[in-house]
């Protein structure tokens, strides 16, 4: 019996569907590798939202620290419309004053680390200054910071990213903690700070101290000389949206970022316990405070930049506040024994 002859059509139909049945399964695989990761990421992104939900869903929204900070944007959004040249300079001026003097150099270094020591009368005005950035009083950033430190990137910590970027941003001062919860963090991690009267004042006085400054922005721009853009309600109005809106806008976020791009992105010169790094871009734009994997290495220094590279705005005013006599004991980073590894 002689063989059956090969049928060329058959063979290639046969090529045809095995071709296809491989493309099917390689696009099947394809699709369900796109939709494992699609699943993996939204159940990363709803992981790290539990915390704010969670946390808004049992306490609440604080309204009014809700409504100030949403007031604060809306004036920064209209300042555009009313740019004049005085008010620019003035933004810059006062984000320098309240960023790197009020937070970075008074609520941070200072008050929260003793990074250095300076005169009382200095220490309050650069706690009116740090209170000026819209970031709350020192006693309760210096409660909340040292809180950070001590369970940095763990349970317990404020503002970890762990909880969600968005949580370590900005949403973690927003649950309506209570006041007896706000009493407890201050009496566990700023006891020194309750026995200084002028720091209770201050505190007391954080909202007041904003009207008092816009006003003064507002009558600075309404009476100041005409030859200088001034001298008019509308550079009154312009004062105030840059001066207060804009200024307070761009030191919020750019402090807030510390809390969260720098425990995200980022090279690490040291092997700390938490995920702590440090950002070049947050290192510039928050005066040093970028720095921030070297800041948690080794807290009590004063300059958080350690290479040649790291610029530290903040620390320049610090050195030269000790060179004129106005700071003393300045941590430096050969007064702290080596004890952790470079990464």
């Amino acid at each position: 019996m002689s063989p059956t002859p090969p049928n060329p059509s058959a063979s290639a139909a046969a090529s045809k569907k095995s071709a296809t049945e491989k493309l099917s399964c390689l696009g099947t695989t394809a699709s369900e590798s796109v939709r494992g990761a699609a699943n993996e990421a939204g159940a990363a992104v709803s992981q790290a939202c539990l915390r704010a939900r969670d946390a808004f869903s049992e306490l609440g929204l604080n309204w009014p620290i809700v409504i100030w900070i949403a007031l604060v944007h809306v004036l920064a959004l209209m300042a555009p419309f009313f740019f004049s040249w005085p008010a620019l300079i003035t933004c810059i001026a006062l984000a320098f004053a309240t960023g790197s003097f009020g937070v970075c150099m008074g609520y941070h270094r200072l008050l929260t680390h003793r990074s250095f020591q300076t005169y009382r009368p200095i220490r309050w005005l650069l706690a009116l200054l740090g209170g000026l950035s819209g970031e709350g009083s020192a006693l309760m950033w210096v409660a909340q910071h040292r809180k950070h430190h001590a369970f940095s990137d763990h349970e317990g910590d404020p503002h970890s990213p762990k909880d969600g970027p968005w949580w370590s941003h900005m949403l973690w001062f927003m649950p309506n903690f209570s006041r007896r919860w706000q009493r407890e963090l201050l009496e566990r991690y700023a006891p020194d700070m309750l026995k200084d009267r002028v720091m209770v004042l201050l505190h007391h006085l954080f909202l007041p101290s904003h009207f008092a400054c816009a006003a003064a922005l507002y009558l600075i721009g309404y009476y100041g000389p005409q030859s200088w853009g001034l001298g008019s309600s509308w550079a009154g109005c312009s004062m105030v949206l840059w001066g207060l809106g804009v200024r307070m806008v761009y030191v919020l976020h750019i402090t807030w970022f510390v809390n969260s791009a720098t425990h995200l992105w980022g090279y690490r010169n040291y092997e700390t316990s938490d995920n702590s790094r440090n950002l070049w871009w947050v290192g510039i734009l928050a005066f040093g405070e970028g720095w921030h994997n070297n800041h948690h290495a080794y807290q009590r220094v004063a300059r958080q930049g350690h290479r040649w590279w790291e610029f530290d705005l903040t620390y320049c005013s610090i050195w030269l506040m000790e060179k004129i006599g106005l700071a003393w004991d300045v941590v430096r980073l050969k007064d702290i024994p080596k004890t952790l590894p470079q990464a």
